[in-house]
C-alpha cells in the first residue's frame, strides 16, 4: 500500500484527492503514461475557432432534418475545465492560453479504450484532442473527438467554480490558477508583455539601444532609497541591490553610448501597498543632447505607441475615473501647483512650514525646501489627475539635476502625475562633476559616516571627469503604466509574483 493509502475513511479534500490518484492508477492500468509525452502539430484554441469559416453543410436529404455538417480536421491541447456527461457521450471545456472551446467525445466515436480513458477525466486534467471542428444543434462551435490523448493528470481539485479563487492573496500566492481560473487575468499579462514590447520597438526606432548593467552595486546610489543588503564570501564585501539603473548608464554616455536604456527589475527595501512592491520593473534612458523638454516629447509618444499596441483609444478607463492620453500632456511648474493646491505661496518659508506642522509634518531642523517637497506630496499630488507634467523642481531636492541657466534655484526636471500617481521622472542631466561632488556631499551630510561612504560613488564623479553630455535621461515605472493601462488598482495584479510575506504551515 502506498503512502498515499490507507484503510481509514477519507473525507474532503483528502477524498478528493483519493478518488484522483484511483483514476490516475487506472491510466497507468490502461497502459497510458498520466504524465503524457510530446504532442506535435496542434493548433492554439484561437486559431482552431478562427477555422469556423469552414465549417460546410450538406443539403439535407429528408424534409425536417437539420443539414450535415463537415468541417476541418484539427488537433488541440489543453486543460479541462468543464465537463459533464450523458450516457455515451461527454463534452468537455478545454483551455490554452488564447481560449477556449467544446470538445464533444462519444463512445462510438473515440473506440473502447478511449472510452474509457475518458471516463478517468478530471477538471485540471492536460489533454490533446485529434477532431472534426462543427457545431453542435444549438450552433455551439465543437471539437467532435476521433482521438484522445492523455497529457498530465492534475492531482489537485481546482477551485470551485462559482466562488474561485476570491482572497486576492491567495491568487497572487497561487498565480498558476489565477491565471486558469480568474477571468481576464491572462489577458492582463499578455497585455503588458505587448507594452513592454511596444517601448523597445519605439525607443529602438528613436535609435537607442539596451544593455544590461550590474544588479549587484558596490554602492547603492542613483536614488533616495533603502537598499537590500547581501554579502560577497569570495571578497568578502557587502553589497546592495540595485535601487536604480542610473549611474551605470551615465557612464556609458561618457563612453560615447549616445541614446542607451536598461529595462529591467530594482529593489527598494521600503513599504508595500497598492503602488509599491519591493521589487518592480524600471525602463530608465538617457539622450545625449538632449534635455527635459526632449523627454517629455519622448514620454508622450512611449505612452501613446504603447496604447496603440494594446489595440485600445487614447482614453481609458481607470477604475471610475477617466484618462485621456492624447498628446500633448498638460504641464505646469511645481510652484504654480503648489500655489493652486496648497493654498499658499511657495516663497513663503513661515506659511509653508505652519501648514507642515498642521499637516503632522516634523519640521524641526528641516531644510524649508524638504519642507516644502512633502507638503507638495502630502496636499498637491492627489489633486493632480493628470497626465500633467509638472516641470520645475526646486533645485536643492534635485542633485542630479542641471539647474536653471535663469534661476539656479530651479532644476531642469519633470514628474508626470496621473490621478496622484507618480508614472515617470525625468531630468535634464547635471554634468558638471565638481558641482556633482559637491551636490553628493551636501546630500550625504547628515548621514553616519559610514552610511554616507557607502552612498558616494567616486567613480562616477571620475567618469564625468572624463566629459559627459549635455543629456536628458527618463525614468518610468513600468508596473504603474501596465496598472493604468489595464484598468488595474493595485500593482500586485501586473506583478506575476508579487512579494508576499511566507506561507504559513
Amino acid at each position: 500500500m502506498s503512502e498515499n493509502e490507507s484503510n481509514e475513511p477519507q473525507h474532503g479534500a483528502a477524498a478528493l484527492e483519493a478518488a484522483r490518484r484511483a483514476k490516475l492508477r487506472k491510466i497507468h492500468e490502461l497502459g497510458i503514461d498520466p504524465w503524457g509525452h510530446r504532442f506535435d502539430n496542434h493548433s492554439s484554441i484561437a486559431a482552431i475557432r478562427a477555422r469556423e469559416g469552414e465549417i460546410v453543410a450538406e443539403p439535407a436529404t429528408e424534409e425536417g432534418k437539420p443539414p450535415k455538417l463537415h468541417g476541418p480536421t484539427v488537433r488541440a491541447a489543453g486543460r479541462i475545465v468543464l465537463q459533464r456527461g450523458q450516457g455515451k457521450l461527454r463534452f468537455l471545456e478545454l483551455h490554452d492560453w488564447t481560449g477556449r472551446i467544446q470538445v464533444a467525445i462519444g463512445m462510438g466515436q473515440v473506440g473502447e479504450k478511449n472510452w474509457e480513458l475518458a471516463k478517468q477525466f478530471d477538471l485540471g486534467d492536460l489533454i490533446g484532442i485529434d477532431g472534426e471542428l462543427k457545431r453542435t444543434h444549438v450552433g455551439e462551435l465543437t471539437i467532435f473527438a476521433n482521438d484522445v490523448h492523455f497529457l498530465t493528470k492534475c492531482i489537485e481539485t481546482p477551485p470551485e467554480k462559482h466562488k474561485g479563487l476570491a482572497d486576492p492573496e491567495l491568487r497572487q500566492r497561487m498565480r498558476y490558477l489565477d491565471l486558469i481560473h480568474t477571468e481576464g487575468q491572462w489577458e492582463r499579462f499578455l497585455r503588458r508583455t505587448k507594452i513592454v514590447q511596444s517601448i523597445r520597438t519605439t525607443l529602438a526606432g528613436e535609435g537607442f539601444v539596451e544593455v544590461e548593467g550590474p544588479t549587484l552595486h558596490a554602492i547603492a546610489g542613483g536614488a533616495a532609497a533603502r537598499p537590500f543588503v547581501t554579502h560577497h564570501n569570495a571578497l568578502d564585501i557587502d553589497l546592495f541591490l540595485r535601487i536604480a539603473l542610473e549611474l551605470h548608464l551615465k557612464r556609458l554616455l561618457v563612453g560615447g553610448v549616445e541614446r542607451v536604456y536598461e529595462l529591467g527589475r530594482v529593489y527598494r527595501n521600503e513599504g508595500i501597498d497598492a503602488r509599491h512592491n519591493p521589487e518592480f520593473t524600471m525602463l530608465e534612458l538617457y539622450q545625449a543632447y538632449g534635455d527635459y523638454n526632449s523627454m517629455m516629447d519622448l514620454t508622450e509618444k512611449l505612452i501613446a505607441t504603447a496604447i496603440a499596441a494594446t489595440g485600445q483609444p487614447l482614453k481609458l478607463q481607470w477604475g471610475d475615473k477617466q484618462i485621456d492620453f492624447t498628446p500633448p500632456f498638460a504641464r505646469k511648474t511645481y510652484d504654480e501647483l503648489f500655489r493652486e493646491h496648497a493654498g499658499v505661496s511657495p516663497d513663503d518659508v513661515q506659511a509653508i512650514a505652519a501648514l507642515a506642522a498642521k499637516l503632522g509634518i516634523e519640521t524641526a531642523n528641516r531644510h524649508p525646501d524638504v519642507l516644502k517637497s512633502e507638503v507638495f506630496e502630502a496636499k498637491v499630488e492627489d489633486a493632480l489627475t493628470g497626465p500633467i507634467f509638472v516641470i520645475d523642481y526646486p533645485a536643492s531636492i534635485c542633485p542630479l539635476t542641471k539647474r536653471k541657466a535663469s534661476n539656479p534655484a530651479i532644476a531642469e526636471r519633470f514628474e508626470l502625475f496621473v490621478h496622484g500617481m507618480e508614472l515617470a521622472n525625468a531630468y535634464t542631466e547635471l554634468n558638471d562633476p565638481d558641482l556633482q561632488e559637491q551636490l553628493f556631499t551636501q546630500q550625504l551630510a547628515g548621514m553616519p559616516e559610514e552610511e554616507s561612504m557607502a552612498k558616494m560613488d567616486r567613480d562616477f564623479i571620475r567618469a564625468m571627469r572624463h566629459g559627459m553630455p549635455p543629456a536628458g535621461g527618463l525614468g518610468i515605472g513600468i508596473d504603474r503604466l501596465v496598472m493604468l493601462l489595464t484598468n488595474t488598482q493595485t500593482i500586485r495584479d501586473v506583478i506575476l509574483f508579487p512579494l508576499l510575506r511566507p506561507e504559513a504551515e
